[in-house]
């Protein structure tokens, strides 16, 4: 091999490794002040985030593909989980590790969709909003859902560790029961004994509840509820 080729080889290697090393720091380049994507185009989502300092309970309802999932809750999550926030960040803080769950309607839907926000690929772990360095040993596998994860350990900036659990709508209320947790997000509109399960569990830590969803179903009780709460 000549030294251009040589040369095209070890540029080729280098830019292969700069992608990878993107693709495993997504939450880094989220909100920039700057650019196509900078944060001042997303009035709604920053005051979503402030909100967290007075509002255990939030939601983000809103059409779909406006990034409620992906750009708010998990973004917001991920923050809570690694202390990882940005200096701009006027929202609710963590100083310590938390313990967290995430939620969709069906076991499958949480994999497919807020777990890979999170994760990423299930063959390739840290390609989510965690950042690859991130996430501590190998998360444990959910029973009966191929490539779900059931729960998962990640590295907080106090120099502890945070866990997040995946939880699904369709396995009833008494799932959402146990132990007290810091953060619940809750990914498409749940059943209102669901949510108020969840709410529980949020009550000793001062906790938050974060919801994303389009209200498909209407005026439900948890719709009205969040309506009702800004007087429309």
């Amino acid at each position: 091999m000549n030294s251009r080729s040589e040369a095209k080889a070890e540029l080729a290697k280098l830019l292969a490794e700069k992608q990878r090393r993107a693709e495993r720091t997504k939450l880094l380049r989220m909100y920039p002040e700057t650019g196509a994507l900078r944060r001042q185009l997303y009035p709604k989502h920053m005051a979503f985030f402030r909100a967290g300092v007075e509002h255990q309970e939030r939601c983000m309802m809103a059409a779909n593909r406006v990034g409620k999932t992906y750009g708010v809750g998990g973004y917001e999550t991920v923050l809570h989980l690694t202390g990882r926030y940005p200096d701009w960040w006027e929202g609710r803080r963590f100083d310590h590790p938390i313990e967290a769950w995430a939620a969709g309607d069906t076991g499958e839907t949480t994999r497919d969709i807020v777990q890979s926000v999170l994760f990423g690929k299930i063959d390739d772990l840290g390609t989510g909003l965690i950042p690859a360095d991130d996430i501590v040993g190998e998360p444990s596998r959910r029973a009966g859902i191929t490539g779900a994860i059931d729960t998962a350990a990640i590295r907080h900036r106090s120099g502890g560790t945070s866990l997040i659990g995946f939880k699904s709508y369709d396995q009833g209320r008494k799932k959402f029961q146990g132990t007290a947790k810091h953060v619940v997000w809750l990914d498409e509109e749940p059943p209102a004994d669901v949510y108020q399960e969840a709410l529980m569990r949020l009550m000793t830590t001062s906790g938050l509840m974060l919801c994303t969803f389009t209200p498909l179903e209407g005026m439900t009780d948890i719709a009205a509820q969040f309506i009702a709460a800004i007087g429309v």
